[in-house]
């Protein structure tokens, strides 16, 4: 049956399978890390159980392009998966949380390079023209496994070991690795150049400190409030070193290694870079809401996560009925109108979440990302499909793992703001409440109270990450529609035929 297929709907296929499983296991793990302290006894340290992986991942996305291209991308995307399915039996084989940190760590190794070898993959079987249904295909594991992931977490742990968090992979994984290696043809870059020991040091460790202090800014304890904070020596010292290490690497890359392992010239191609900077503000509100949205619910509401998660599946519905129809007008309307309409409605339908109080009916948070979902189909596929569009086919491992980044720092740095504002006005919000009510009020009294406080701390981060997705029309105003001709159809400016 798949043999019938074209080349590059294999290509999709095996994608979607790895892709959909490295985002569904980052959200189930997620939701499952209270349980998991409180069975392994692990106190403050479970937390490594996401920051570990975190970190791996920081350390493998900038090098992946490179390793891509000089290995093979069919041999690098199956030895991603394996190594992300392997890891996945061994954490849920662990004994101790530093045995399961340490398998966690295994996991981000392949985890770090699945979606930038996969995307170079994808975007060299699609030609231009074709790439805004490539995109379209990118866009279902990215919003339907954050849905999908609270509601599998919580059914999991509500109802079984935690194990089966991992154990889930498993199948998923096999799956993927037998496509793989039956259905995609290898593939290499003659001029991948030499190994950028400097590049691949540089760019792992400053992007791993730059996650890992913002991980910092915004870490909070059992009563939400923030535990470091922004102003700590140590979120500082971080945050400080991962600095140093980007400055070092600008220099090294572009005026030392003749070989760079990171082309930070592609930054210089218009498109490229325009789509880079919407993105990374567009993006970052976008990962930002899908975080807060379960605080509102699980700790706020006091509802399960698998009903956190339930609320969260209209997103996913939105994007899927809408992403078709955008795919199909993406040629005549072009990226810029796209973006223009998708980013101001996708901003004012996480803005509604201001206006969801302590008993507001649930239905209504969910048709609000319902709405989110349709304006955000209008932003994912017109901007992957552009942001490409001037990308030349021996370039795309490089530019993946550039855009990769791009949005990685951008979506932990919208998470850390918005929580870290949640923290800080948790208390402010409270006390207001709590002072509102009358001498002699209940126990029932203070607790409707502190939830009145703790959700309009929460409207106070959902306004942050409005206001940071809305910041994305800066980008977007910089984008020509004439730079993303070749992923229209249309000629370029140069002459050039998208075919």
């Amino acid at each position: 049956m798949f043999r019938k297929l074209e080349y590059k709907w294999l290509v999709a296929i095996v994608f979607v399978i790895g892709m959909f499983m490295d985002i569904l296991d980052t959200t189930i793990v997620n939701v499952a890390i209270p349980k998991l302290g409180a069975q392994l006894g692990a106190g403050g340290s479970i937390q490594w159980v996401a920051t570990g992986y975190m970190l791996s991942l920081a350390v493998w996305i900038p090098g992946s392009g490179w390793i891509g291209d000089k290995f093979g991308t069919k041999r690098v995307f199956i030895f991603a998966l394996t190594m992300f399915t392997v890891a996945s039996a061994l954490c849920g084989a662990a004994n101790s949380v530093n045995q399961l940190i340490g398998f966690r760590i295994l996991q981000g190794v392949g985890g770090g390079m699945l979606t930038p070898v996969g995307t170079a993959m994808l975007y060299r079987a699609f030609p231009p023209a074709e790439r805004a249904r490539a995109s379209a295909v990118l866009t279902i594991p990215i919003v339907i496994a954050p849905a999908l992931g609270p509601v599998l977490g919580g059914f999991i742990v509500d109802n079984f070991s935690w194990r089966w968090i991992f154990y889930i992979n498993l199948p998923i994984g096999i799956v993927g690795v037998v496509f793989a290696a039956v259905l995609l043809k290898e593939e290499k870059q003659p001029r991948a150049g030499r190994f950028d020991i400097m590049g691949f040091l540089l760019s792992g460790a400053g992007l791993a400190l730059l996650l890992y202090g913002l991980d910092l800014a915004h870490q909070q304890n059992a009563k939400h409030e923030i535990e470091y904070g922004w102003g700590h020596p140590l979120t500082l010292t971080v945050l400080a070193s991962g600095a140093f290490c980007f400055a070092a690497l600008v220099a090294v890359e572009t005026r030392i290694v003749k070989e760079p392992m990171l082309q930070l010239r592609l930054f210089g191609e218009r498109m490229f870079r325009n789509g880079n900077i919407t993105g990374f503000l567009v993006f970052g509100g976008f990962i930002a809401g899908v975080f807060l949205l379960p605080f509102y619910v699980q700790a706020f509401r006091g509802e399960s996560a698998l009903t956190s998660g339930l609320v969260q599946l209209p997103q996913a519905v939105g994007v899927i009925l809408v992403g078709r129809v955008v795919a199909l007008k993406y040629p005549a309307i072009g990226p810029k109108r796209f973006l223009l309409s998708g980013v101001i409605g996708a901003s004012l339908a996480t803005f509604g979440l201001v206006f969801v109080g302590a008993t507001t009916s649930l239905w209504v948070p969910a048709a609000l990302f319902f709405v989110r979902g349709v304006f955000m189909a209008q932003v994912f596929i017109p901007l992957n499909a552009a942001t490409f569009s001037k990308i030349s086919g021996r370039e795309t491992g490089n530019a993946s793992a550039l855009y990769q980044t791009v949005r990685q720092i951008g979506s932990s740095l919208a998470v850390a703001l918005s929580f870290t504002i949640m923290g800080w006005r948790m208390p402010i919000r409270v006390n207001a409440a709590l002072a509102e009510l009358t001498t002699g009020a209940d126990g029932a009294a203070h607790a409707a109270a502190t939830a009145v406080g703790q959700v309009a701390a929460f409207h106070d981060a959902v306004l942050a990450c409005s206001l940071i997705s809305l910041l994305g029309l800066v980008g977007v105003l910089l984008i020509r529609d004439e730079d993303a001709a070749a992923s229209m159809g249309k000629k370029s400016d140069d002459g050039a035929s998208a075919h």
